[in-house]
């Protein structure tokens, strides 16, 4: 058994853990990074159709149980630079209003303990180290913001740019969808980014998309103060006699149990093993699981309500980059609705290789590639609100229980039937095959990739785990800083939210470190 102290240990390498240790690698401050996968392998069958989304070669190999006692493989990625490794890079701020009380139709989203505002400089700093293209002032739902994009939007392609141009032709306002991408258009021959057809839920194989990883693990890994330790996967954190530090790291790695041990720990391994990280490392200070007392921890699970499905158009759709589009029309209410709905963007391409795993099996492979050379995809994204019955629990055996049940539908309902409208006006309609990239038209259990909750910042240490620097109410040196400390999810995807509330963690962080 090994031990060895650092300054700061970082648990986790994804939107919030890779941020931060790329914000405070310049402290010089010794840190140690411990990510439960090995780095992604770089190989042809990152951008193959069948490897990625009908054999899941790149999902964790593990089962969880859902509320029923039924198991399942949750859509879930154990690499250096997490679940960013295959995301679609689509990111967003959350609007001003999400930081506030909202009424739904189905409830309230509560709100945040800090203002659009607080945070704003901080998402101008995520969006420029994570290469975001954009135009700020094009969505007439966003914030103000306090500086444009360093890069501007992705072009849309001519199909899409039809569509945009429809769309506006019948009062409409979409707009293009920030993407962080590692491309430059007036320079194709000096871009990294190709602008492929396999980006949206694929590992970049010539490392173009901005995650964690590649802008910002990478770059710390070259500071000498910074060591990065792969396939070591964190059991459980121990606390001294007090129960007010962290004083071990409880590491599986390479076969051995390990420790580490540092004056401040940061838990980031997303909301659900966050939340099943605290709940396994229980004792007799903190009998119900650490940054527990207020019994918040696991609770207020929250993934979106997202669907996913495909327009078919009598016009072909040769679109290659297919996700470069947005609309926020009824993100909050329409005329004939007075509560929030939600957001809508484009997906990445479907192709037949993507179709086949859930269409009949009788359905020829030709006849679903002409289905997928007419379809145009969207992604259909509302709020689900924090539900405490929502929550992770773990077995005697460490085994994940994700119990949940969706709510707030209403909502989701309309903005599907909105989309489905406007199709109709634009001679496109939609088709009811599933998609195996996305499971089903309506995204199940297994679909974690929005997940937010669980361990819950605020100002109340009895209705929260953590203050609003994300530290432990019941502890001095534990900090969490992934998707876990949202009080709401909003209805657009957390990443950039997660990066800039990383940052914004890290100013803190470096006074005291």
């Amino acid at each position: 058994m090994t031990t060895n102290h650092y300054d700061l240990i970082i648990i986790g390498t994804g939107a919030g853990g890779g941020t931060l240790v790329h914000a405070l690698a310049p402290t010089g401050k010794r840190i140690l990074i411990l990510e439960r996968g090995p780095f992604l392998p770089r190989e042809k069958d990152n951008w193959n159709s069948r490897a990625v989304f009908t054999d899941s070669k790149y999902k964790a190999h593990e089962t969880w149980k859902d509320k029923n006692g039924q198991s399942f493989h949750p859509g879930i990625h154990y690499y250096v630079g997490g679940n960013t490794k295959v995301y679609g890079a689509a990111l967003l701020r959350m609007r001003p209003r999400d930081f506030g009380e909202l009424r739904h139709h189905g409830g309230v989203s509560p709100a945040w303990p800090l203002s659009y505002e607080q945070i704003e400089p901080y998402y101008t700093k995520a969006e420029h180290l994570y290469d975001v293209h954009g135009a700020h002032g094009e969505d007439p739902t966003e914030g103000q913001a306090s500086a444009q994009y360093l890069f501007p939007p992705v072009s849309h392609e001519p199909r899409i740019q039809k569509l945009s141009d429809d769309l506006k032709k019948i009062g409409h306002q979409p707009f293009h969808l920030p993407l962080g991408i590692r491309l430059l258009e007036k320079n194709r021959a000096e871009s990294q980014c190709i602008r492929c057809s396999t980006c949206d839920g694929f590992p970049c194989l010539v490392h173009a998309k901005s995650d964690a990883e590649m802008i910002c693990v990478r770059p710390a890994l070259e500071r000498p103060n910074v060591t990065l330790l792969t396939e070591s996967l964190v059991t459980r954190l121990e606390t001294d006699p007090s129960g007010r530090l962290i004083k071990a790291v409880h590491v599986e790695r390479e076969g051995r149990s390990e420790q580490y041990s540092a004056n401040t720990v940061v838990v980031s391994c997303g909301a659900i093993n966050s939340a099943a990280l605290l709940l396994r490392s229980a004792n007799d200070k903190h009998p119900h699981g650490l940054a527990n007392s207020s019994d918040v921890v696991g609770r207020h699970y929250m993934c979106h309500n997202n669907s996913a499905f495909m327009a078919i158009s009598k016009e072909p759709n040769p679109t290659v980059f297919q996700k470069t589009l947005a609309l926020n029309d009824f993100y909050f209410k329409s005329s004939e609705w007075q509560y929030p709905m939600g957001h809508i963007q484009m997906l990445g391409k479907t192709d037949g290789e993507i179709l086949k795993g859930d269409a009949p099996k009788f359905v020829p492979k030709l006849i679903l590639d002409a289905i997928a050379h007419h379809a145009i995809d969207f992604w259909l994204c509302s709020e689900d609100l924090p539900d405490p019955q929502n929550r992770v629990l773990i077995n005697a055996q460490g085994q994940i229980s994700l119990q949940y049940t969706p709510n707030n539908l209403e909502g989701h309902k309309r903005l599907t039937a909105k989309l489905k409208s406007l199709l109709k006006q634009l001679d496109c309609h939609e088709f009811l095959f599933g998609r195996s990239a996305y499971l089903s038209q309506k995204i199940p259990i297994a679909g974690t990739a929005h997940q937010v909750g669980t361990v819950r910042f605020g100002l109340d240490p009895k209705t929260s785990a953590l203050d609003i620097n994300c530290k432990a109410h019941d502890l001095d040196n534990l900090y969490v800083i992934d998707g876990s400390f949202f009080p709401s999810s909003s209805a657009v995807n957390p990443g950039l939210t997660i990066m800039a509330n990383a940052l914004r963690v890290a100013e803190h962080l470096k006074g005291i470190l």
